[in-house]
C-alpha cells in the first residue's frame, strides 16, 4: 500500500473517531493527547473521553428575560410581519458520517461586504442575518460561515447551535457525563440533548418543535428553540431568503439612591451595570446634576451610562431625585398639674412633645410614676426621637412632701390601671372565704397534646377522632438537632364530604421561652374571639387528608424552640386528627404513614377530655368583703378526667390547661376591685374581661403569691362582670381571682 493510501486511511479513521462526540462541543474538562499516531488520536476521542467535572452556573427559578415559558411550542413573537418559519426546501440527509474536513466554527470569509447580487443587504450593527439553504451569516456587515447550513427537517427549521451562540456571544460547553450541550447566558442555564424534543431553562423543561440531532458532527436545534431560549426576536424575509435576528448587545446601566434625601446630607449613589454578551464594563458617564451633597432642596435629574469593552455605550438610565429640606429635630416637653405632691397623690402628666416636620416620634419616659411614696425631690425625664434618629430630651423635678395621702397598696387599689401589679400579704389569701358558684359545662372535646412536651424524635404526638366542637391545646419543644415543624392533619374517613369550621385560633412561637409562647397563644386566642378573623370552613372529600391550623407550621422550629396553640373547631361528621412533629423539609401528608406514635414523657399531660368549657356562675353579691375564686387546684376545681387514646389509659388534666373558663359574677358591689393572684408559681398571660383583653401583668410576670394584678374595678355603681380565663401554657396553677372592697377616696 503506497503512502497516499495510508494517508487517506488515517484521515478516515480520525474522522470516524471524531463523530463519537459533537464537533462543536467544548468539553467541560479537556485532556491533552498525543495526535502523532492514528491510533493515539482515535483513542483520545473514543476511549478516554474525560468526564464532565466543571461546575455549572447556578440555576435560577425564572426563565431568562421573561421570554421563554414551558409551553409545548415556545415561539418568539416577530418584531414585524412575516412567518415564524422560513420557507426552504433543503432536507438534510440523516447520517452521522462526518466530512473529511468539517468546519470547526463559524469563520469570516475574505469578502466581508455582501453585494446586491448576493440578494443580501448589509446587516445593521445589532442584527444577525441567517441565509436560508446556506451556511452564510452576516453580522455587522461581516460574512461568516456556519459549520452547517440552515435546514428543514420534518417541517422544522434547524440551525447549528455552535454557530448561533458564537455569533450571539454567549457561552457553551458539552458535558460528556450527561451528554448535554449547555448554553449559559449570564446566570441562565440552557441544556440540550441529542434526539430529544425537551430542553431545560434553569431546570424547567420546555418542548421544542422537533428533536435536536447530530448531522455530520454538528449539533442542530430548531431555530425557534434557540431564539426563544436566548430571548432573541427575529423576522423572516422570504423574498431574499433570510432570517433576521435582532441582537441586544448594548450594556445596561442603572443606579439607586436613598428613598429620602435631605439637603446637606451625603447621598450614596449605588451603581449597577451588565452586558448581555458578558463584555467587561470599562467606562462610565454621569449626566445631569449629580452631587455628593445637595445644598438646596429641589428636584434634580441624574443620568448614568456605561461603556463595554467593545466600545458600545448603554442607553442613559435616569432618576429624578427629590431633595427635601433638612430635618428639624423634635422638641421634648411635658408638664405636671402641680409642682409639689403628697406621698400617694396622683400625678397628672401632659406630654407636649412635638416634631416641627410632622414626623412620627417615639416617646420614652424615665421615672414616670402615677404617684411617689418616698419624700424628697423626684426627677422625671422624657426623650423623643423622630424617624430620622434626631433626639430631644426634657426633664422636670417635682417635690414630694412627707405627708401621706394614700399608702402604696391603697393607691394601687384605687387608681392603678388594669394589668398593674401591687404587693399584698399573700399568706393571708388562703384564709379568705371561697366564693360559691354554680358549675355547668359546654360540650367541647379537648385534645391536649403536651406529652412528650420535649420531642426528641420525629413522630405522632397525638392521634384522635372527634366529632362536633373540638378544642386543641398543642404545646411542644423541638429537642432534635434539625429544624422541625408541627402539623395537625385532618382526615375524612366518612363516605361523604365533611366540613370543618375553624372558629378561634391562638398561636405562639416558635420561641425558646415557654411562658412567652403560652402567653402569646392565649392573647391571640382572645383576639380571634374579638375579631373572628380566623373563621373559615374547609370541606374534606371522602378519604381526603389536609393540614389544618397551619399557623403551627408557617415558621420552622429551631432546636430548643417551642410552639403553643389554642384553637376551637367544629366538624359536622367525625374527623381523624393527627398531631406530629417532623423535619421541616418533609411533606407532612406523605410522611405521616411512616411515623411512629411517640410515648408520653411521664411528666406532662396528654388526653382527650369531654366538656372542656367550664361555666362558673356566681349569683351572690361579691365585693363587700374579701372573697376568692380558686382555679386549677384539683380540689375545689377538679381536674377533667379523660383518656389517652394512644394506649387506652385514663388521663387527668392536671391544671386544667386547655379548659375555657367562663366566670360570671352576676352582682359585683359598687367600689369593688377584682385582681389576679398566682398560687402555684410564676404566671403570665391575659384574661378577657367584659370583652376586653387584660394582661396579667402588663409587663414581666407574676412570680410570687404576694403579687396582685389589677383586672377590673367597679365605680359608684356595681353590676355584672364576665371573665374568660384560659390557663397559659408554660405558666403555673392554681390561681386565685380576688374580689375586695376599695378603700375610701380622700
Amino acid at each position: 500500500m503506497d503512502l497516499k493510501k495510508l494517508t487517506l486511511v488515517a484521515v478516515l479513521a480520525i474522522s470516524q473517531a471524531a463523530s463519537a462526540v459533537p464537533a462543536f462541543a467544548e468539553a467541560v474538562n479537556n485532556t491533552s493527547s498525543n495526535t502523532n499516531a492514528v491510533g493515539a488520536a482515535a483513542t483520545s476521542v473514543t476511549d478516554v473521553m474525560p468526564e464532565a467535572t466543571d461546575p455549572l452556573p447556578p440555576l435560577q427559578t425564572e426563565v431568562p428575560g421573561g421570554v421563554v415559558s414551558p409551553t409545548p411550542t415556545p415561539t418568539p413573537t416577530p418584531i414585524t410581519g412575516g412567518t415564524t418559519e422560513p420557507t426552504t426546501t433543503t432536507e438534510p440527509v440523516s447520517t452521522t458520517e462526518p466530512t473529511a474536513t468539517p468546519i470547526p466554527t463559524a469563520t469570516p470569509e475574505a469578502t466581508t461586504q455582501p453585494t446586491p447580487t448576493d440578494g443580501v443587504r448589509a446587516a445593521a450593527s445589532n442584527q444577525l442575518v441567517l441565509m436560508m439553504n446556506s451556511n452564510k451569516m452576516y453580522q455587522n456587515g461581516v460574512e461568516y460561515l456556519a459549520n452547517q447550513p440552515m435546514a428543514v427537517k420534518n417541517g422544522v427549521s434547524y440551525v447549528s447551535i455552535r454557530a448561533m451562540v458564537e455569533r450571539v456571544g454567549v457561552k457553551y460547553i458539552y458535558d460528556y457525563k450527561t451528554k448535554e450541550t449547555i448554553v449559559t447566558k449570564g446566570s441562565d442555564v440552557m441544556r440540550f440533548k441529542t434526539d430529544s424534543k425537551i430542553y431545560s431553562v434553569n431546570g424547567k423543561n420546555v418542548t421544542m418543535k422537533g428533536p435536536a440531532y447530530q448531522f455530520k458532527g454538528t449539533f442542530m436545534v430548531p431555530l425557534t428553540s434557540i431564539t426563544g431560549a436566548l430571548g432573541i426576536p427575529y423576522t423572516v424575509d422570504n423574498v431574499q431568503k433570510r432570517v433576521i435576528l435582532t441582537l441586544n448587545t448594548k450594556p445596561k446601566a442603572s443606579f439607586t439612591v436613598p428613598t429620602e434625601i435631605y439637603a446637606g446630607e451625603p447621598v450614596n449613589f449605588v451603581t449597577s451595570s451588565s452586558s448581555p454578551n458578558g463584555s467587561a464594563i470599562v467606562d462610565e458617564r454621569w449626566d445631569g446634576n449629580k452631587q455628593d451633597v445637595y445644598d438646596t432642596p429641589g428636584v434634580y435629574v441624574v443620568s448614568y451610562s456605561v461603556m463595554d469593552a467593545n466600545g458600545q455605550w448603554s442607553d442613559p438610565y435616569s432618576v429624578t431625585i427629590n431633595v427635601l429640606k433638612p430635618n428639624t429635630p423634635p422638641v421634648a416637653n411635658f408638664t405636671t398639674d402641680k409642682d409639689s405632691y403628697k406621698m400617694g397623690e396622683m400625678i397628672t402628666y401632659s406630654d407636649l412633645s412635638s416634631d416641627p416636620d410632622g414626623d412620627q416620634i417615639k416617646v420614652t419616659w424615665t421615672n414616670k410614676a402615677e404617684a411617689f411614696f418616698t419624700p424628697g425631690p423626684a426627677t422625671v425625664a422624657i426623650k423623643v426621637e423622630d424617624s430620622h434618629g434626631a433626639i430631644s430630651t426634657f426633664e422636670k423635678t417635682i417635690n414630694i412632701s412627707d405627708e401621706v395621702l394614700y399608702s402604696k397598696e391603697d393607691f394601687y387599689r384605687l387608681f392603678a390601671s388594669p394589668g398593674s401589679v401591687f404587693n399584698i400579704d399573700g399568706s393571708m389569701v388562703p384564709t379568705w372565704q371561697k366564693v360559691a358558684y354554680n358549675l355547668s359545662s359546654e360540650p367541647y372535646t379537648l385534645i391536649r397534646s403536651n406529652s412528650p412536651e420535649t420531642v426528641n424524635t420525629e413522630g405522632i404526638t397525638y392521634k384522635e377522632t372527634s366529632f362536633g366542637g373540638t378544642r386543641f391545646l398543642v404545646h411542644h419543644k423541638n429537642n432534635m438537632n434539625i429544624k422541625t415543624k408541627v402539623y395537625v392533619i385532618a382526615k375524612n374517613n366518612n363516605l361523604y364530604p365533611t366540613t370543618i369550621t375553624t372558629e378561634y385560633v391562638g398561636f405562639g412561637g416558635p420561641n425558646s421561652y415557654p411562658e412567652g409562647t403560652g402567653k402569646m397563644s392565649v392573647q391571640r386566642y382572645w383576639e380571634s374571639m374579638q375579631t373572628r378573623k380566623d373563621y373559615k370552613t374547609t370541606v374534606l372529600q371522602p378519604g381526603e387528608s389536609v393540614s389544618i391550623l397551619t399557623e403551627l407550621n408557617k415558621i420552622a422550629m429551631k432546636p430548643g424552640e417551642i410552639v403553643s396553640l389554642q384553637a376551637d373547631l367544629f366538624s359536622d361528621y367525625p374527623i381523624e386528627y393527627n398531631v406530629m412533629m417532623i423535619d421541616a423539609n418533609k411533606d407532612p401528608l406523605t410522611t405521616l404513614p411512616t411515623l411512629p406514635i411517640l410515648d408520653r414523657d411521664g411528666v406532662h399531660n396528654r388526653g382527650t377530655y369531654a366538656d372542656s368549657t367550664r361555666i362558673m356562675t356566681v349569683t351572690d353579691e361579691v365585693g363587700k368583703s374579701p372573697v376568692r375564686l380558686l382555679i386549677g387546684d384539683n380540689s375545689s376545681d377538679l381536674n377533667l378526667i379523660g383518656v389517652d387514646p394512644m394506649n387506652g389509659t385514663e388521663a387527668s388534666n392536671a391544671g386544667n390547661f386547655g379548659v375555657l373558663y367562663k366566670i360570671k359574677f352576676e352582682n359585683v358591689a359598687p367600689n369593688s376591685l377584682i385582681t389576679f393572684n398566682p398560687r402555684g408559681g410564676n404566671y403570665m398571660g391575659p384574661v378577657m374581661v367584659n370583652g376586653q383583653i387584660v394582661h396579667m401583668p402588663t409587663s414581666g410576670s407574676l412570680s410570687s403569691a404576694d403579687m396582685n394584678s389589677v383586672i377590673y374595678r367597679t365605680g359608684d355603681y356595681g353590676g355584672a362582670v364576665e371573665i374568660l380565663f384560659n390557663a397559659a401554657s408554660g405558666s403555673n396553677l392554681p390561681v386565685n381571682f380576688l374580689v375586695t372592697p376599695l378603700p375610701a377616696k380622700k
